[in-house]
């Protein structure tokens, strides 16, 4: 049996930017990402970034071992995205993930990315941002309506993401963010919720002026009684920064891409092995 809702949009929040010396402005990650979530940073106005994002297998636990070469043989999602600055504050995106399980999988994201205000030495200590995501489920309907891949409405094939990001720079080594998020899915199974809210937390250690060591939680606030496979999502990367080149390498116990994957469908445990390798590849282009 399958919980049926009606089509329920995100109405985003409108925003005015606070006005400041640009010049004074603190950065607070390298890159527009944490890990899986977006960090409080922008693309710069006119620049255009591809990604090219890969994530394995199990590296260990009852799918991972030797015979899948430590889950270097197995793909759990693979994601391939264009990202644009529009404005200094305002960046937008898209991208087609594999998508790690169903009934997310052949997914299209588009997101809006906006920061209100940023940091600024001996005026204002925080940066803050709001983030706005749609997804759609291209993938073949089931024929079997008690499936929640049936998708008896073309608005169950969608689901929405709104997230604070709040960041601060403690100083030239140490960066953290706090992310409440809100994820929204229009069809779900008769045991899951379609409304889930989650607190996200990263921190950033630089080790050197290009390389850092990242963390990221996400921890889910529901009904024990339901989502009983759900996991918080956990992970840890290193980061290279390079001339017009981001690298990522990192460990996560999530399958998927995106906040409805990441954040609603985490069912790997890292005390069972069920944690992947994963790396993300961005390279930037300016316009002249």
């Amino acid at each position: 049996m399958i919980h049926k809702i009606r089509f329920i949009p995100f109405i985003f929040f409108g925003l005015t930017a606070i006005a400041q010396d640009e010049s004074e402005v603190l950065p607070t990650f390298q890159s527009t990402r944490i890990i899986n979530g977006h960090s409080i940073e922008q693309l710069g106005k006119g620049v255009l970034e591809f990604r090219v994002e890969h994530r394995f297998g199990d590296i260990a636990g009852t799918n991972g071992g030797a015979q899948t070469m430590f889950g270097l043989d197995n793909s759990s999602d693979i994601r391939l995205a264009f990202e644009y600055g529009v404005t200094d504050k305002l960046m937008v995106g898209i991208g087609r993930s594999k998508g790690a399980r169903t009934p997310f999988t052949n997914l299209i994201d588009g997101f809006a990315k906006y920061t209100i205000f940023n940091q600024v030495a001996g005026k204002m200590p925080i940066s803050l941002g709001v983030l706005g995501v749609t997804n759609y489920t291209y993938m073949k309907a089931s024929d079997d309506i008690s499936l929640v891949n049936s998708f008896p409405k073309q608005a169950h094939r969608f689901s929405y993401v709104a997230q604070v990001n709040i960041a601060r720079r403690f100083n030239d080594r140490l960066s953290v963010a706090v992310l409440p998020t809100l994820v929204h899915r229009n069809l779900v199974r008769t045991d899951d919720v379609n409304t889930l809210f989650s607190i996200g937390t990263g921190g950033r250690i630089g080790l050197t002026d290009n390389l850092g060591l990242i963390l990221e939680y996400y921890h889910n606030i529901h009904d024990n009684s339901l989502r009983l496979n759900n996991k918080n999502s956990f992970s840890v990367a290193f980061e290279w920064m390079t001339f017009g080149h981001n690298f990522t390498i990192y460990l996560t116990n999530s399958g998927g891409f995106g906040e409805v994957q990441y954040v609603a469908n985490t069912e790997e445990d890292w005390l069972k092995g069920q944690f992947r390798l994963g790396f993300c590849i961005g390279r930037k282009f300016v316009r002249e």
